[in-house]
């Protein structure tokens, strides 16, 4: 059995290191001492940056790029593993040979947080936003933490965040650690938070899952690992679950549950939201006492809820200033691909999001439809996985036909195979809209070049990304 100690290693090899979750460990690690190597299929911008900072990376899949560094000192090396490395690849082949450990991603960030005072943020929908924005909150009042993020916060540019020099809210030495706590194989099943916020359970992973009950379950599972409450300082709670107000789970043990949304029953509300000059204003509640009036950096009435249970977190767990918390999270631009304008100017409205799931689309849909009710919406749809798309195909049909104009690219395949008779043009036939097609990238760009919708909507979690850039260029030619 490896030294579960990570303090205790020198060096890390990460199989995939190139992929968000991956990629805030392997930033942590570098950040204390331990030498990084790893591999990744195809270079991208993560993997740039990782590189400047001092990891050291190969995009060859054979055993002569595996570092010989890290063949001289494997006792000395914890090795990582994502999901999405196939069974087959060399390095992973060679190190199964040899008997050597390896441990998934999960695992790994467990045995990082679960010795720190612990912030997880779960939920189908809106945690990477929710996630970043208490980091971000945390950082512009000068709280000390560290932060691994399931996205790249558009504030610092990075998805690894840590403040050592400013205050410490707990008490008993516990580092404030702030997690995106991830459904995916059950991979939030790894954590031990002081404090959670689930935000939704809509059923998906269901390739995983197989049901919405065992998805469910999983989440009650999640639940009933919080850690009951001890003294952490005056002002700090543990033992807390923060959680949407629609939502019912099944625990097992005593901990304190603290609902959130729009209800005035509710334990923290948003109340009175509008839409002024493009912002998102609205009054925070906690239980029926008026706390303070806030404007939402990130717009959407999703996000509105979702700084509503970073509030909760903040101020009503934590303890935080109420007029810090206003400055932050009004100067709060959110994570990369998560309500990110492209393009914003009299003419014309680019937003990028990573909307892959039926209610994601129904939220950013209807937030742009409110921001600009009298223009036309276009949206570029890239479905992700056949399975899913499969799963939750007349959601998606239901929630693509709330747009003006649909182009839908083929299904982003990620780590599946082909499915008989799933594909995007199954899913076209199935929208209710007039105005709808299939394009390709290529010729999505032919499209824009001759005609430019005043508001375009790129919506996807696969490679879709790729085209943001292009199309941003086109529009700048204006």
């Amino acid at each position: 059995m490896m030294n579960r100690d990570i303090s205790k290693y020198e060096y890390a090899y990460f199989l995939g290191i190139g992929g968000i979750g991956m990629s805030a460990i392997c930033r942590y690690f570098m950040s204390i001492g331990i030498k990084v190597f790893g591999y990744d299929k195809t270079e991208s911008a993560l993997t740039k940056s990782l590189i400047s900072e001092g990891a050291n990376i190969t995009f060859t899949d054979s055993i002569s790029s595996f570092p010989e560094v890290i063949n001289q000192n494997t006792t000395k090396t914890i090795f990582i593993l994502t999901p999405a490395v196939p069974d087959k690849h060399s390095h992973l082949v060679y190190l199964k040979e040899n008997g050597i450990e390896i441990y998934k991603r999960a695992e790994v960030l467990g045995m990082i947080s679960n010795s720190m005072f612990s912030i997880c943020v779960a939920g189908t929908h809106g945690k990477t936003t929710t996630s970043t924005l208490i980091a971000h909150l945390l950082e512009s009042a000068n709280i000390n933490y560290t932060a691994f993020l399931g996205g790249i916060s558009a504030n610092y540019n990075t998805n690894y965040l840590r403040k050592t020099d400013g205050e410490s809210l707990t008490t008993n030495g516990r580092e404030i650690v702030v997690l995106e706590a991830d459904e995916f194989d059950r991979s939030f099943h790894q954590l031990q938070p002081d404090l959670a916020i689930i935000t939704a359970i809509d059923a998906d992973h269901l390739d995983i899952y197989d049901t919405h009950r065992a998805f469910e379950d999983a989440f009650n599972h999640f639940a009933n690992l919080i850690r009951i409450s001890e003294k952490t300082s005056d002002s700090v709670k543990s033992g807390q679950l923060i959680i949407e107000e629609k939502l019912t789970l099944e625990l097992t043990h005593n901990i304190g549950v603290n609902s959130y949304g729009t209800s005035p029953l509710s334990g923290y509300s948003c109340q009175n939201i509008q839409i002024e000059n493009g912002k998102f204003h609205f009054d925070f509640y906690e239980g029926q006492t008026f706390v303070s009036n806030f404007v939402c950096g990130l717009p959407g009435f999703h996000n509105v809820s979702n700084a509503t249970a970073a509030l909760a977190i903040c101020y009503g767990m934590l303890g935080m200033d109420i007029e810090k918390l206003k400055i932050g999270t009004a100067t709060y631009k959110g994570a990369k691909r998560r309500f990110e304008y492209v393009v914003d100017n009299a003419d014309f409205v680019v937003i990028d999001d990573y909307a892959h799931h039926p209610e994601e689309l129904n939220a950013i849909i209807g937030s742009v439809k409110s921001l600009y009710p009298s223009k036309k919406i276009t949206g570029i749809f890239q479905p992700h996985l056949f399975s899913r798309t499969r799963d939750f195909v007349d959601g998606f049909a239901e929630s693509l036909s709330k747009l003006d104009e649909l182009w839908l690219m083929e299904i982003y395949p990620a780590r599946e195979e082909p499915i008989p008779n799933i594909d995007s043009a199954w899913l076209l036939e199935k929208v209710n809209l007039a105005q709808k097609s299939l394009v390709s990238p290529n010729s999505i760009l032919e499209k824009l070049n001759t005609n430019k919708p005043e508001v375009l909507l790129i919506l996807g979690a696969g490679d879709i990304d790729r085209i943001v850039s292009p199309i941003s260029k086109i529009y700048a030619e204006i």
